[in-house]
């Protein structure tokens, strides 16, 4: 007997299942059964699975029967005449949706012209096998599959024009690129997914070659004169909130700028940029600690101050322009939340013109951060005088196989030469002999090669370069938004470390592979100084006689061991507080950690 699985639950038997399949198949063809519920049988375990499970992955397949597919010249004359509807060809039994486990029991051919009596189901165009971030990259199938999943992963990284209301949205944390274009190499994705609306990149020049080492590692080399016509150049939008709560006490905070007796009042200097509201002026230049929203809340543990019948001082709760950021006051918006509170935003915006750092990427996983930019007179050009935008190492393509990268380049040079759009769609598209050809009768190399002079010297190079021009896309990652370091700060209450984070200031960790460098190098003391010194070193009294920690009376100015008592020989010993907590952690733990002190030679 063959077992049937309703989402993975057991509900029976039966003894065909081949022809149980087959019934329930033709059941969900003419409609009686939902078209989202998918059945599978697995041979080799004899087991059948019928899925409803919300949220599967079911995509939809021309239906084969006897070699030829059910959709006709008919059927689609009658869709673009609006006579038929795409639930029309559901319901007919025309077009049905498999999910992952029914394609394994599917014979589907890519084309048309592919069909044989084999066949179950026809693709509705090859391309429709990939999703919608895929789909935006041209000539895939020239790729490695995991550079187009690195593509499509960065496509939703990319900064564009993600909202056309921007301006009034008070997101966290946005970007907008100022001068986004439509790509010149489209696939049918960019106009499913009407791409050429929101584009999120630019058509630059690319030129492959290394230049002075600048390049090596994946690093882009950026023409000065590119980033100061606008290219790569975006803007970024933080958003700062605050309410004003209502406490059980009667008590409420209050947005206003903070009188100088409140308890942790900052400095003059700190609330410079706000207006008698207590909210940021618009198109105030503010920096970090700035305070744009000034507010006051009342003291904390109110029951146990109205007991005692002490008057506490308000205390400051602004909220301040994060460590490393700055910017201009863009927008203040006050409104009400759901409790009917007053509820204050204020979004700044800073510029972000590409630097050292930035990150870049094309649409086939090419990604690079910016290693050099170079004046456009000492960049290399051709002999039409075209210089490039940016220049790619040539060690990026080999390896990773973007073959795709390469013909792109060529039919972006076509595409602007022509001035059309070139169509790039996986397993379809122009052909590259095509694009060759097209080249040769524009008055260029097929190749995509040309004879470039070096700008630096004015000599010509001895090979031809590969030139062309891509889409390529800036990245969220931004530099100036990452870059942190720090000297003095504050600590963790707990350990007594560094604290870890951009946001609270934080240290940058050295963990156990980079002490392992230090202990490679015999740098002792290099790695004592960043282990102990700068890190959580603290004097613990010990007790010379039964190895504990001891207790230090600082008003008395002894120490004592409560073993020992009068016997107790104490010393104060450097260590490491997390160390100390170790100790402690152990003898919670009802273990002896008896210290063995010794005199330093």
């Amino acid at each position: 007997m063959t077992y049937v699985y309703l989402n993975g639950k057991l509900i029976g038997t039966c003894s065909n299942p081949e022809e149980l399949v087959k019934e329930f198949r033709e059941l969900r063809r003419r409609g009686e059964i939902d078209y989202q519920v998918t059945i599978a049988y697995y041979k080799d375990t004899d087991e059948i699975h019928v899925n409803t499970d919300a949220g599967r992955v079911i995509r939809p397949l021309i239906i084969v029967e006897n070699g030829k597919p059910k959709l006709t010249v008919e059927h689609l004359a009658l869709l673009k005449s609006n006579e038929l509807k795409w639930s029309d060809l559901i319901n007919q039994g025309i077009i049905e949706y498999l999910d992952a486990e029914e394609e394994e029991n599917a014979y589907i051919a890519m084309r048309p012209e592919d069909v044989t009596e084999e066949h179950t189901h026809l693709e509705i165009d090859p391309c429709t096998i990939f999703g919608i971030c895929a789909n935006l990259v041209p000539y895939l199938q020239h790729n490695q599959a995991s550079r187009v999943s690195i593509g499509a992963n960065m496509t939703k990284q990319a900064i564009g024009l993600y909202a056309s209301n921007y301006l009034i949205r008070m997101d966290t944390q946005r970007h907008i690129l100022h001068y986004p274009q439509v790509p010149l190499i489209k696939t049918k994705g960019v106009e499913v997914a009407n791409y050429s609306n929101r584009p999120a990149g630019q058509n630059l020049v690319i030129a492959v070659l290394s230049y002075e080492g600048y390049n090596m590692e994946d690093a882009l080399i950026f023409n000065k004169a590119s980033i100061e016509r606008g290219a790569g150049r975006s803007t970024s939008f933080r958003c700062y909130k605050t309410e004003e709560i209502r406490y059980p006490g009667g008590q409420q905070d209050k947005v206003c700028i903070p009188e100088k007796d409140v308890r942790g009042y900052r400095s003059e200097k700190a609330y410079r940029a706000l207006g008698e509201d207590g909210l940021a002026e618009v198109e105030f230049e503010v920096e970090t600690g700035d305070v744009v929203i000034g507010k006051t809340s009342p003291p904390r543990f109110l029951e146990a101050i109205e007991e005692l019948t002490i008057a506490e001082k308000r205390r400051e709760s602004s909220e301040a322009i994060k460590p490393g950021e700055e910017g201009i006051v863009d927008t203040v918006m006050i409104s009400q939340n759901l409790e009917g509170d007053r509820l204050v935003k204020v979004k700044v915006r800073s510029s972000k013109v590409p630097e050292l750092g930035d990150k870049f990427a094309s649409r086939h996983g090419q990604k690079g951060v910016i290693g050099l930019i170079v004046p456009e007179e000492d960049m290399p050009f051709t002999v039409s005088g075209i210089v490039p935008d940016i220049i790619i190492n040539p060690h990026a393509i080999p390896s990773r196989m973007t073959i795709a990268h390469l013909i792109e380049m060529l039919a972006g040079k076509v595409a602007a030469l022509q001035g059309k759009f070139i169509d790039a769609t996986p397993f379809g598209g122009k052909k590259e002999g095509d694009l060759r050809k097209l080249l040769k009768d524009l008055g260029f190399k097929s190749n995509g090669k040309e004879v470039m002079i070096d700008g630096r010297t004015g000599r010509m190079y001895e090979v031809e370069i590969f030139i062309g021009i891509c889409y390529y896309e800036k990245l969220k990652h931004i530099v100036s938004d990452k870059i942190r370091a720090r000297s003095r700060g504050p600590i963790q209450v707990l350990t007594r470390q560094p604290t870890e984070g951009k946001a609270r200031e934080g240290g940058l960790r050295l963990g156990e592979m980079e002490k392992d460098c230090f202990v490679g190098h015999g740098a002792a003391l290099l790695l004592k100084e960043r282990l102990l010194e700068e890190s959580d070193k603290t004097t613990v009294p010990v007790c010379a006689n039964c190895g504990m920690v001891a207790i230090y009376d600082k008003r008395r100015d002894v120490a004592i061991c409560p073993l020992c008592g009068d016997k107790a020989d104490v010393h104060f010993v450097e260590m490491a507080y997390a160390f100390k907590l170790l100790l402690d952690e152990l003898k919670s733990a009802c273990v002896y950690p008896k210290l063995i002190l010794s005199e330093i030679e």
